[in-house]
């Protein structure tokens, strides 16, 4: 008959307890490598949407140009569209290079507004794909997860480097008087209904758009604490800011406004609150001269007031709102990723 002495079983407890130790890190961290190559992949896929997005507008302007110009622009165009993916940074720099010496006078000012815009999302979405990738890198090259082979047989995600100029608006040469990083609240009631803003460019009081709820972030001011204020001047509502959730969404805009053209990053909280009637009696001269009404709105709605020639950004949020209600929902923060 075999016996263990209580030092015996304590080492073997502890050996026990090592081992479900080690196999929980180890499923956990292979977990999460899965969703960093997951998350990886899918930054990818957004880069190549953006950079597609770009040659269209590129071919674009290049039979806006017509000429030599014209013709050498749309054929860098077509082989950043068809480059391999180890020739495709160099191919995608040649465009961008091409494309900044683009003499914006000789464009349609919506052309250009267009070119600034979709320049503004490769940056952004390069940004994103290059992040994922390093912290995709910084946990598959730890030396416990190589010599466990957690990252299994998923080849090594890679960098994509473009260059990123310090021409305004994204390399179109295009003059930006102001850029910005705005906070905006994603607003739902207990019927996942959005509030949303209407107002105009001061400049052009006939052309009326919807938005959230938010603005600019001041100085010294994290994204949290402007959201909150912003809800307070807008609405009249006052939040905690450890009940928000979020940022969900990230969007880089390029708009005129004012006079002024503006690039602005805005990140989008999302909050549930009771129904209410807001009242902007706190807000700014400037948002006070071009916010005209204000209304809750259901996807529905928001379809209808697009179709009315009245905008409503972010673009598509109709599509949008069940995210925004299921992040207002939640006790923790989701991702943030990109949107229009």
């Amino acid at each position: 008959m075999i016996t263990f002495s209580a030092t015996a079983i304590l080492v073997l407890a502890l050996l026990a307890a090592l081992l479900i130790t080690v196999g929980v890190w180890a499923y956990s961290t292979a977990n999460r490598l899965d969703r960093l190559h997951v998350r990886s992949d899918l930054s990818w896929q957004a880069l190549d949407s953006a950079l597609a997005r770009r040659a269209v507008v590129a071919r674009s302007v290049a039979m806006a140009l017509g000429g030599e110009q014209g013709k050498q622009l749309s054929g860098l165009a077509d082989r950043a569209e068809r480059a391999a993916r180890a020739d495709r940074e160099t191919a995608e720099n040649r465009l961008a290079a091409a494309l900044s010496a683009v003499d914006i006078e000789q464009l349609a000012p919506q052309l250009v507004a267009e070119l600034a815009d979709a320049e503004a999302r490769v940056l952004i979405a390069r940004r994103f794909h290059n992040d994922a990738v390093r912290d995709t890198l910084a946990l598959r090259t730890r030396r416990p997860v190589r010599v466990l082979h957690l990252g299994g047989t998923a080849p090594l995600p890679t960098y994509f480097e473009i260059i990123e100029r310090a021409t305004p608006a994204a390399s179109t040469g295009l003059e930006v008087d102001t850029t910005r990083t705005s906070a905006r609240v994603v607003l739902l009631d207990e019927s996942d209904r959005v509030l949303l803003m209407r107002g105009n460019d001061p400049k052009t009081p006939g052309s009326s758009f919807w938005f959230t709820v938010g603005g600019s972030v001041e100085p010294g001011e994290s994204l949290r604490n402007a959201a909150v204020r912003e809800l307070r001047e807008e609405t009249g509502l006052r939040a905690d800011a450890d009940g928000l959730r979020g940022p969900i969404w990230r969007r880089v805009a390029i708009f005129p406004f004012d006079g002024e053209l503006i690039r602005s990053e805005e990140l989008f909280f999302a909050l549930r609150v009771p129904n209410c009637d807001p009242n902007g009696g706190n807000r700014a001269y400037l948002e006070s001269r071009s916010i005209t009404a204000h209304k809750w709105c259901t996807p529905a709605e928001i379809v209808e007031l697009d179709a009315s020639g009245e905008p409503v950004y972010p673009y598509n949020l109709d599509q949008l709102i069940p995210e925004a209600a299921a992040a207002a929902s939640s006790g923790s923060d989701p991702e943030v990723r990109s949107i229009r």
